[in-house]
Parts: C-alpha cells; structure tokens; sequence
C-alpha cells in the first residue's frame, strides 16, 4: 500500500523545514524555529500586528504571542512601535534584519523546490484541490 498523501506532504514539510533550519543555523540564525517564522512572516506581509492579532493568526494565547514578539525583538528581527489609531497598544514590526530573514528563507525555499520532480505539476494539483475544497480559509500557520 502506498504512503498515504497527507503523510507524504507532511514528511516532505519536514524536510524542507529541517534542511531551512540548517542552512539558517549556518547562517547565522541558531535560534529561529517554524513558530518564529510564521510569526515574523505574519508580520512582513501585514506590515505590523498588535500581539492579540498575532496571536489569533498562529492560534495560540497572547501570552504565547509576547513570547515570540520577545524572542524576535531580542534577536533583532522585530520592534514594538506606538500603534497609529490605539493609544493603547503597541504595533509589532519586522525590522530590516526580520525582512532579510523573510527574504532568505524564500531564497532557500526556491533552491530546494529545485530538487522537486515535476514541480509544476505538484504545485498545479495542490493549488486545485485548495481552491475547490479550502474556499481561501486555511491559514498559513503552525500546526501545534
């Protein structure tokens, strides 16, 4: 019996994620994991977030949140700004070094898609079954 897709997708995931890690460790990035990523993503295509918003994106607490806003603010990723509308709350934003990091990881990505047969196709049959099952309601986030 032949491994089940979604296991196929899953270990495949993996491994592009492990092999990122790696090239980034090498880099000069030890410390980032997926969650920092999907939360520094998160804030490069949004252009800042408060923590309560970033914590409904990844699905975690805003206690969770402030944690990785911490982690990203100490290693120079991101900043807490004054929001422009809320005196209250404070906007998280990817700083140079977090779009570069953005930036890289889709450099790396591209260079490992590479090693993909029949990539178009892959891509293709993925964006399909997306597109008439998902109806653009699954977000891009750690699976915890």
């Amino acid at each position: 019996m032949p491994t089940p897709l979604p296991l196929l997708l899953a270990m495949a995931f993996r491994l592009f994620t492990d092999r990122l890690h790696a090239r980034l460790a090498e880099e000069g990035h030890p410390d980032v994991r997926p969650a920092h990523g999907y939360a520094l993503g998160h804030l490069v295509h949004t252009g800042g977030v408060t923590a309560v918003d970033l914590a409904a994106h990844l699905g975690v607490t805003k206690q969770g949140a402030a944690h990785l806003i911490t982690e990203l603010e100490t290693w120079g990723y991101a900043e807490r700004t004054r929001h422009p509308t809320d005196g209250r709350a404070q906007l998280v934003v990817a700083t140079a070094r977090g779009h570069d990091l953005v930036t890289r990881v889709a450099e790396i990505w591209s260079t490992e898609e590479r090693h993909v047969p029949d990539l178009d196709t892959v891509r293709a049959a993925l964006t399909t079954y997306l597109d008439a099952h998902a109806n653009g309601r699954t977000p891009v986030r750690p699976v915890w």
